[in-house]
């Protein structure tokens, strides 16, 4: 069925008259694009979105951001830091304020209305939602009352979640900030003993929160009981002073997130009330006894929940990202298919093809593992609260590597994108530069990559038991090979121990291995929920899609590991050459649906903030407009002409 659901024109910049003018219509090629699509669109961004009402509701929060004159803003490309820090600070201001406004209670409409009124997801959301969750997740009822209470109905309270150290991240147990209890006054004292142990980089605690949940090694009555949480003033709630004990500020500038405040915080004999430890399940009693919790692996609860989220903004990324490069690549034309004949679009081409489709599948993938990952967390939670933990560690390896897995994806993806859209795509107007450069952090925060893969590997290694005898089909096969790495690595480690190597030596040994196997079975997870998915579409059109999109994502995961599949003897080369072909077909099928399957990721334009992306197609028009916006236009003859230039031409 072709695609006849029309669009108004979305998303548009202030432009003069003449552009005005120029852009009166839609591209021809993009035009083109959509009517030649096989599926309804607007089918495939409500199972996106999880159905016709949420995609309805999503629409009307959009709508509410992007149509209000309070977030109008001035282009960050064209702003200092300290602007953009600014114009963040207020929008925030104004997004608690809308919120109360409109009765936006839910956390999920909460987390959508947010995504709009900051256009990239950064640290500084993240530290702020982890400060909502820990709290929630390790705070008892009286506690909830006296500062949650206050968090929310009168916003007095604006946290962060200090975990990170100057000289300690992904290695908890390594943290060495402290909390000591002092029984006669019943109050712990926090203290940062060394230059190492000084919380670095949680967003938000620069400038602007005046609380911490600080993760501290808790010492009561000699003994050390490993890491606790505790809700620390760090600035007055009036001035907004930091506090006595409290050395707080600005790491300074970064590799992206020029707007966050990512802050450090040195703590000298800070003394807490004894109910500013997070009790809801280890507690410290009046006299010191120290109560243990029903689950060694409960500490990690908050961070399970940050990196399920990871994996949900791998996918929101990607989509952006393939989205500018798709479209871009249907009204860019460049150089000869047969001489004499017109320019044909770069997307004709089977190697842009090559570039952009399997990040298009993979985009897709990751939003359903990223629904996926959210419904286990929750179920997970009611679990958790029902007093069962017994699907804690397999839900924490799970995060773990999948929150590896899809930044690396992710992060190599938007590269990929930008550079095929030549050099247009660095130009920060195509927006690219600025989703790579704030999302690639994220391989790094919240567990460095390897090691969460090593964690993963961990739990990998003492649960997956190979499956013998199998006829292979797509994720069986991702799954035999998974299994076939995971012998790899465990036999391995053996050889190392029966050298006499310990088993700390012997696990560092084979940590190569390990992470192969890991990677492996995160891309088996992966297809095998792509593939589920595929279960729940009755549409016969979209099914057909998804599928050409699924196994797409499967082949072209089996040819960039094809090394490991031709090791484990489970392909043969002549196999792997047909696989090549396979794929071939797989991008000439998808050609017709490559712009509507991006459109059906439903970004309007202001979201988006790209001129290569832009939904019209009408590029080459505002991208001249944008560069004549710069700054450095405001003037015909810039100072520095008069200061330097003009004088110098005088010397010489």
């Amino acid at each position: 069925m072709k695609n006849r659901r029309s669009r108004k024109h979305r998303g548009q910049f202030n432009t003069t008259t003449a552009v005005n003018i120029w852009c009166s219509a839609m591209n021809p090629d993009i035009v083109r694009e959509r009517q030649n699509a096989t599926f309804d669109v607007e089918k495939l961004t409500n199972i996106l979105d999880g159905g016709p009402e949420k995609t309805k509701r999503r629409r009307e929060i959009e709508t509410l951001v992007l149509h209000d004159p309070d977030f109008k803003e001035e282009d960050p490309n064209f702003l200092s830091r300290s602007e953009r820090y600014d114009q963040a600070v207020r929008k925030s201001a104004q997004m608690i304020l809308k919120l109360r406004e409109y009765g936006i209670a839910d956390p999920d409409e909460i987390y959508c209305y947010k995504r709009y009124v900051v256009k990239e997801k950064t640290d500084d959301d993240l530290k702020n939602t982890a400060f909502i969750n820990f709290f929630y997740c390790s705070s008892c009822d009286n506690q909830q009352a006296k500062i949650w209470l206050p968090l929310a109905d009168s916003t007095q309270v604006i946290g962060t979640y200090a975990q990170t150290e100057l000289g300690h991240g992904t290695h908890l147990r390594g943290l060495e900030t402290t909390a000591t209890y002092d029984p006669a006054t019943q109050e712990f004292v926090l203290n940062s003993p060394t230059v190492s142990s000084i919380k670095w980089w949680p967003g938000g605690l620069g400038k602007t929160s005046n609380h911490a949940i600080v993760l501290a090694q808790l010492h009561t009555l000699g003994n050390c009981h490993g890491l606790h949480a505790f809700i620390v003033p760090i600035r007055d709630m009036s001035t907004h002073e930091p506090l006595p004990g409290i050395v707080v500020g600005d790491i300074g500038p970064k590799f992206g997130f020029s707007e966050v405040d990512n802050g450090f915080l040195k703590l000298e004999n800070v003394r807490l009330p004894r109910e500013n430890m997070l009790m809801k399940y280890a507690k410290v009693e009046p006299d010191g006894t120290y109560v243990k919790p029903p689950s060694e692996k409960l500490t990690y609860g908050t961070m399970v929940f940050i990196r399920s989220m990871i994996v949900g903004q791998s996918a929101q990324a990607l989509s952006k990202s393939c989205t500018i490069a798709i479209r871009y690549s249907a009204v860019r034309h460049q150089s000869e298919l047969r001489p004499g004949e017109p320019e044909p679009q770069i997307l004709d081409y089977q190697t842009q093809q090559y570039k952009l489709f399997p990040l298009l599948a993979t985009a897709y993938a990751f939003i359903f593992v990223g629904q996926y990952m959210r419904k286990t967390y929750h179920r997970i939670t009611g679990d958790i609260n029902q007093g069962d933990f017994s699907e804690l560690p397999e839900l924490h390896a799970l995060s773990a590597g999948l929150k590896a897995f899809t930044t690396w994806a992710a992060n190599s993806g938007i590269e990929v994108c930008r550079m095929s859209c030549g050099g247009h795509g660095y130009s920060r107007s195509s927006a690219l530069p600025d989703i790579y450069v704030n999302f690639t952090p994220a391989c790094t925060y919240e567990g460095e990559n390897t090691v969460m893969m090593l964690q993963t590997a961990r739990y990998v290694i003492t649960q997956k038991r190979t499956t013998a005898n199998v006829t292979p089909n797509i994720h069986q096969t991702d799954d035999v090979c998974a299994c076939s790495l995971v012998q790899i690595a465990a036999k391995s480690i053996q050889q190392e121990l029966q050298h006499r190597k310990n088993q700390e030596d012997a696990w560092n040994n084979s940590a190569i291995d390990l992470v192969r196997a890991s990677d492996a079975h995160c891309h088996y997870v992966v297809v095998k929920l792509f593939t589920d998915k595929l279960g729940e579409i009755g549409d016969t059109a979209i099914h057909s899609v998804l599928s050409t999109l699924a196994l797409l994502y499967a082949l072209h995961g089996i040819t960039q590991n094809s090394g490991d599949f031709l090791q484990a003897g489970l392909l043969s080369v002549p196999q792997m050459m047909l696989i090549s072909a396979r794929i071939k077909e797989l991008l000439s099928q998808l050609r017709p649906n490559a712009v509507a399957l991006v459109d059906a990721f439903d970004i309007r334009d202001k979201k988006l903030n790209s001129v290569l992306g832009r939904y019209d197609g009408n590029v080459y028009e505002h991208l001249f407009e944008w560069a004549r916006r710069s700054p450095l236009n405001s003037t015909e003859v810039h100072e520095s002409f008069h200061k330097y230039l003009k004088p110098l031409r005088a010397k010489l």
